[in-house]
């Protein structure tokens, strides 16, 4: 009873694993703009009729360029992430003249420094 759970559990966790091998694969193929649509074609057919043969074929030719691409897709969302956090957390120019003032008249920066840091909102 327990050997036929714990086998079923194995092969359970192949399929998920195939599937996501699967879905990664057609990911990339769709994702990269250097294949046309008969090469994107022909790579499907072959995952459905020759799947281990065609997954195994595609990451020993394919991988390095797939990293290529994932990594080119990672640093595009983590450098528009990074532009709407700016534009959403900045402060508006205004207070920071009115911060960089308030320094000022406590004596805790001099003029040239106040001068610099107003610049700085501005632009």
């Amino acid at each position: 009873m327990f050997w036929n759970f714990a086998g079923y559990l194995l092969w359970t966790f192949i399929f998920v694993a195939y599937l996501m091998v699967i879905f990664m694969i057609i990911g990339d193929l769709f994702r990269d703009s250097t294949v046309n649509g008969w090469g994107k074609a022909l790579w499907i057919i072959f995952l459905v009729f020759v799947p281990f043969l065609t997954a195994l074929v595609y990451f020993i030719a394919r991988g390095p360029g797939m990293e290529a691409r994932r990594a080119g897709d990672m640093a595009t969302a983590r450098s528009e992430t990074d532009a709407y956090i700016k534009q959403v957390v900045t402060t508006p120019a205004a207070d920071q003249i009115a911060q960089a003032k308030q320094l000022l008249d406590d004596g805790t920066i001099s003029q040239a420094e106040f001068n610099t840091l107003k610049a700085r909102a501005l632009a």
